[in-house]
């Protein structure tokens, strides 16, 4: 009779349940109020008397020229789209260019003394857009380091400061954190201050129609500039109420949207285990986000494993081709039938839930049984309306600016969510 044997084995660790990940949500978006309630205390009147001189300049014909590397480049897509494109009713296109993909060329053959010049980096900073912010500076240009500065950094008449030895920039921002999500999303949040109260300065400075006698009631209308030294304080403070907004919202999120959160990151592990792929749209500083997030699943963190992902804004050439041989419905439609497939799963970014490419997108994945996320502001819109998304993923709020970076914040706690054992360990 032959003896039994037994035999050990060791069973991995239990990825983390719902309740377990609904709390890590909760936790990564709280984390990240601790970290903008100290920024913008910091750095409101800094960025208050910085947009003064944007405004300055842009009134001399400067424009806005912005870049950065890798992860970065994304920042200068999405603030060269918001100055181009405002969504503010009323407001104007302001020059703007993303210069990344031949920073330094460009800078060489176009800049001028008036313009603008944003560079974009890594919390740990940037050597090569460090030298062409120094470059910029040195031909009479403004320059942000966001924070695109290698060295010590801090604050005006700090070390790095452009009162300080190395004077190379004229904003020079410490990087928030070194959680590189948290730092772009802080990041997010200075360029759209700065893009939302440009339009103050204007309105104070800018010359109008004649309005004679009656001018004290049309102080935007006179034939004189005004003055804005009073103006700075004001702008500074709503700097700092824009930034206690996203802190509440992102409390909001933590509260209603963190069980979500935790089931969109298991079913799309599921999607991801069985072979499947995110397949990343959105429209204008939406789609900078969908390129962002893919590039965050290709280049991942430190220690976090790759996550397959594309995103459909990434191609200017594929979505031109589209959009003008078949109509601007068909943008994402005709690439997710080109990628699609079986357990792939598609992530839809908007911040009206209503676009007509984004809901055709997604009503063609439901129909090949796609997983269906999508980040939504307003109440969901349409997308929400119709039940075109597994996972809604939503932000109560009017406004694109605060929607946008709430959004930001919820795709990166996403992420590290999916690599959370690399999901175990953060349990």
């Amino acid at each position: 009779m032959q003896a039994m044997t037994t035999t050990t084995t060791t069973t991995p660790a239990a990825a983390p349940g719902s309740a377990t990940l609904a709390a890590l949500a909760a936790a990564g978006l709280l984390e990240r109020n601790r970290v903008s309630a100290a920024l913008f205390q910091g750095e409101h009147e800094r960025l208050a008397v910085a947009c003064r001189e944007m405004a300055e300049r842009f009134s001399r014909g400067g424009r806005l020229l912005a870049f950065g590397r890798g992860h970065s480049a994304t920042d200068a897509q999405h603030v060269s789209v918001e100055f181009v494109h405002p969504v503010i009713v009323g407001k104007r296109a302001l020059p703007a260019l993303d210069l990344s993909p031949m920073f330094r060329g460009w800078l060489s053959s176009l800049l001028r003394p008036e313009d603008m010049v944003m560079g974009f980096g890594p919390p740990a900073g940037d050597p090569e857009v460090a030298e062409a912010l120094a470059f910029a500076r040195s031909r009479g240009a403004q320059t942000f380091a966001l924070p695109g500065d290698p060295g010590p950094r801090g604050g005006a008449g700090g070390p790095g400061g452009p009162d300080g030895p190395r004077g190379a920039t004229d904003y020079v921002l410490a990087s928030p954190s070194r959680d590189p999500y948290i730092h772009q999303e802080m990041i997010e949040i200075v360029y759209h201050t700065l893009w939302e109260t440009v339009h103050v300065f204007f309105e104070h400075r800018e010359l109008g129609h004649e309005v004679g006698q009656s001018g004290f009631l049309y102080p935007y209308l006179g034939q004189r500039k005004q003055d804005t030294s009073g103006v700075v304080a004001e702008v500074a403070a709503s700097i700092l109420m824009k930034a206690r907004d996203d802190e509440r919202l992102r409390a909001e999120a933590a509260a209603s949207q963190a069980e979500p959160m935790a089931r969109a990151a298991m079913a799309i592990r599921e999607r991801l285990a069985a072979g499947g792929k995110l397949i990343l749209f959105g429209n204008g500083g939406s789609a900078t986000d969908a390129n962002d997030w893919a590039l965050d699943c290709a280049s991942p963190r430190q220690g976090a494993r790759p996550i397959p992902a594309v995103s459909l804004a990434m191609e200017p050439a594929i979505l031109s081709a589209l959009a003008n041989d078949i109509g601007p419905e068909a943008i994402f439609l005709r690439q997710l039938i080109a990628h699609a497939g079986p357990h792939d799963v598609a992530v839809a970014i908007s911040t009206s839930g209503g676009s007509a490419n984004i809901l055709a997108a997604l009503v063609e994945a439901r129909r090949r049984g796609l997983l269906t996320v999508a980040l939504l502001g307003y109440d969901g819109g349409e997308t929400l309306r119709r039940g075109l998304a597994d996972v809604p993923l939503v932000v109560p709020c009017d406004y694109v600016p605060r929607i946008q970076e709430i959004q930001a914040s919820i795709y990166h706690v996403l992420l590290d969510l999916l690599g959370a054992d690399d999901l175990g360990r953060a349990a």
